[in-house]
């Protein structure tokens, strides 16, 4: 049975966790039969979750469920959801069953990283149906605690460092199943113009509904907003109470407290908080949606619309969120007091980025530039674009950002693995490409695209050329080119309407 270790920092879980260890030789060899007794165990037609080129791509997309996945049990709660949105569920616990945990448990990565237990998806299916069934009785017996999440912090584009909380592998089945018991009620409430972290939803919708305000003439002022430290600064007895709301169970309300106020181990030091969500958590993208649903959704539809004189629309992806708007005077008395929402629920406007933009669409006559202004959501940049025809329409290009971004780790790649085979290059690089190409795909964008296929096939040229003191003609590259051809650019996102 897998258990928890003592660190340095002496940090233990309390309760029956049993005795810490780490994963040995011997428990990997077993590994395969371990597969086959825990499939035996979780029924027919489950994943072994292992890891395939697409995972690669989506990354931690992956999380976010269709409802073809969710249990008949959940199906009920979520149908009364639907049917009464003003009913108060008291007892949603009890749903978190063994079956649910080993359903996370093969939806949990195989490559991810692993937390201050050290214990791999590989380890823990090990012993997988002795491991679930510890862990359900200790959730329903409440001896479960929630180990410290270890941050790590990677580099921003503006040069700063985003933290990121990795949890021990026992806590993210648990924020898993709790998650997929939230998401039953919730996904019946949140609006349409969230896009962010939803089952059947993505960037690409969101950049739809945009490319729909603006063709509409209902984006001729955009409100381009960014939430100061947003994942760090949830008040937890804020948001739970907005949870309380619609569930009323205990039970669960304590596992959550326990996702939120565990502790931050950064290095050898321990740290408490009762404010922020852990970005990086499996559960924290829900917990802003449930959040930004109250504090700006509603409001938004229920309490601005109506007092506007023109039309407007919001688009929202987890904390990114942009709003359109008919008319300047709306979109001015707005921008005024959008502040002082966000700050009766303790979030914060960040000064300098947040701003409103003229987007009107440029008249017949006007043949040259690209309209009145641009502005940047979900690392595209959305302007206007003179057509053949002499009309004007909305696109997207790469942010200028992501494209020298995307050009740097090729060329890191490239770098640091020109002694490896390759074909073994081949193969990587490829994936990083057909990734990119998959999300930046969009109509219009094809030059964006070129820029990263041309720099991406001359650095790799470079980096090759420098395993060996031989200088080798181009020729010679264009040959192995032809026998390793690179993914192409080419359009595989429609955002226009046809």
């Amino acid at each position: 049975m897998v258990g928890r270790r003592q660190g340095k920092t002496g940090v233990a879980a309390d309760g029956d966790a049993g005795v810490g260890k780490r994963c040995s030789s011997e428990n990997l060899r077993e590994e395969k039969d371990a597969g086959e007794r825990s499939r035996e165990w979780l029924g027919p037609g489950r994943s072994e979750g292992r890891l395939c080129e697409d995972e690669l791509q989506r990354g931690n997309m992956d999380q976010t469920q269709n409802w073809g996945d969710m249990s008949p049990q959940l199906e009920k709660v979520a149908e009364r959801a639907k049917r009464e949105s003003f009913a108060t569920f008291h007892s949603l616990v009890h749903y978190i069953t063994p079956a649910l945990l080993g359903e996370c448990f093969h939806r949990q990565r195989v490559d991810a990283a692993v937390g201050i237990d050290g214990v791999t998806k590989k380890c823990y299916g090990f012993s997988l149906e002795d491991n679930i069934r510890d862990l359900h009785e200790r959730l329903r017996g409440k001896r479960y605690r929630h180990q410290p999440i270890k941050r790590v912090s990677i580099r921003k584009e503006t040069g700063g460092m985003r933290p990121l909380g990795i949890s021990a592998f026992e806590d993210k089945l648990v924020q898993d199943a709790i998650r997929e018991v939230l998401s039953a009620v919730y996904e019946q409430d949140f609006l349409n113009c969230s896009y962010g972290f939803r089952p059947g939803r993505g960037a690409h919708d969101a950049i739809r509904a945009l490319d729909n305000a603006a063709q509409k003439g209902w984006a001729n002022w955009i409100m381009e907003a960014d939430i100061r430290n947003f994942f760090d600064s949830v008040p937890h007895e804020r948001l739970l109470e907005i949870i309380r709301k619609r569930i009323r169970d205990g039970s669960l309300e304590r596992l959550i407290g326990k996702c939120l106020k565990v502790g931050v181990l950064e290095g050898e030091e321990l740290s408490a908080s009762e404010m922020g969500t852990p970005q990086g958590s499996i559960l924290s993208p829900l917990l802003a949606n449930i959040y930004l649903h109250q504090v700006l959704d509603l409001w938004f539809e229920d309490e601005v619309k109506p007092l506007l004189r023109g039309r407007a629309e919001l688009v929202r992806y987890a904390d990114d969120f942009v709003m359109c708007f008919e008319r300047e005077d709306d979109a001015r008395r707005v921008f005024d007091v959008l502040p002082k929402r966000m700050g009766a629920y303790g979030l914060e406007l960040h000064p300098d980025k947040t701003q409103l933009i003229p987007f009107t669409r440029p008249t017949r006559e006007q043949k040259n530039g690209k309209g009145p202004g641009s502005f940047d959501f979900l690392g595209f940049t959305m302007y206007w674009k003179h057509t053949r025809n002499g009309n004007w329409m909305p696109a997207f290009q790469t942010r200028s950002s992501r494209l020298r971004r995307a050009i740097v780790r090729i060329g890191e790649y490239c770098r640091r693995n020109r002694h490896l085979p390759v074909k073994e290059q081949h193969l990587g690089l490829s994936r990083r490409l057909r990734g990119h190409f998959n999300y930046f795909g969009v109509n219009g964008n094809i030059d964006s695209l070129n820029q990263v296929f041309w720099n991406a096939k001359h650095l790799w040229v470079k980096w090759l050329r420098r395993r060996s003191q031989r200088k080798r003609p181009w020729e010679h590259f264009k040959k192995m080119l032809e026998r390793f051809p690179l993914p192409t650019p080419r359009v595989t996102v429609q955002i226009w309407r046809k």
